[in-house]
């Protein structure tokens, strides 16, 4: 991705609830490299932007994203996915259960 694109959310589609492990197969066969982080009921992250491409699975819980360019709410539950390309500016507010997610940069 480069820092012109926008962030796409791929919504869960399996009737299947989703698993650490087959999340974490799944970004491994991207060539890519997750690793597990998780915040409590409404932790929040301020604005903030990377210098690198992100990929995000919620294995559990819920976390918003808001993206400061569309001022729109991205929702995110078990088992959707964030890409977010570099350089956009976003802040997070993590569910009232708490969020579980598998990351991985490109």
């Amino acid at each position: 991705m480069c820092a012109s694109a926008a962030p796409r959310i791929t919504p869960w589609s399996s009737a299947e609830k989703p698993t650490e492990s087959g999340l974490t197969k799944q970004l491994r066969a991207e060539g890519l490299s997750p690793y597990v982080w998780s915040n409590g009921p409404y932790d929040a992250y301020p604005p903030h932007a990377h210098s690198y491409d992100k990929v995000i699975y919620v294995v559990r819980g819920t976390i918003e994203f808001m993206i400061d360019e569309s001022n729109q709410p991205l929702r995110l539950s078990a088992g959707d996915r964030l890409d977010l390309p570099a350089g956009v500016t976003h802040s997070a507010l993590v569910g009232s259960d708490g969020v579980i997610c598998l990351e991985a940069h490109r």
